[in-house]
């Protein structure tokens, strides 16, 4: 992908399939003859969300949230704003909130106090990545593909400026062999 040639690849598509395949079991397993609605955080999570729904075994609803934490920038901002709701009640259900990054935690915390607030059965947390160096707040991540050093990632949904989504891995931003 020439429009990509200053990304270095850090984790490739096929490791991401595997984790993905191995993470759609361990819920599958989890969450077998449970009402599960299956929530993405939008809009870092899109690829991740469709191809872990499609390696769970169940019958499960989905539904999405918006929230914004970064606008244009590589530092999120620290201020979380919820920008697009669930379209449907969740109370009573057991919820699988999906997510790109856990990075410092604030947006973590934050949805998962707001989802609380609505009665479900229970919250848990999948994170396809997870940055421990800049943990700022706690969270507890029931399902997660990778542990990453501190650096800002890009591709499959995650995006620098809006740009690099559609890349089938996740790579790191100016370390390719390309301009920068």
């Amino acid at each position: 992908m020439v429009f990509a040639s200053n990304v270095e690849i850090l984790l490739s598509a096929e490791e991401i399939a595997r984790r993905v395949d191995a993470l759609g079991a361990a819920i599958t397993r989890d969450y077998r003859d449970k009402d599960l609605v299956v929530v993405g955080v939008l809009k870092g999570s899109f690829v991740f969300f469709a191809d872990l729904v499609r390696r769970i075994d169940l019958p499960v609803t989905v539904d999405f949230l918006e929230v914004s934490s970064y606008g244009e920038r590589s530092e999120t901002s620290g201020v979380v704003r919820l920008t697009a709701d669930l379209t449907h009640p969740i109370e009573g259900r057991h919820v699988l909130l999906v997510e790109d990054i856990v990075d410092t935690g604030l947006t973590m915390r934050y949805l998962l106090d707001n989802l609380w607030t609505r009665r479900p059965k229970s919250v848990a947390v999948c994170a396809l990545l997870e940055k421990p160096a800049r943990m700022k707040v706690e969270v507890p991540v029931a399902y997660k593909g990778f542990s990453i050093p501190d650096e800002f990632v890009v591709g499959y949904g995650l995006d620098y400026g809006q740009k690099y989504r559609n890349l089938p891995h996740i790579g790191v931003v100016g370390r390719g062999g390309g301009a920068s």
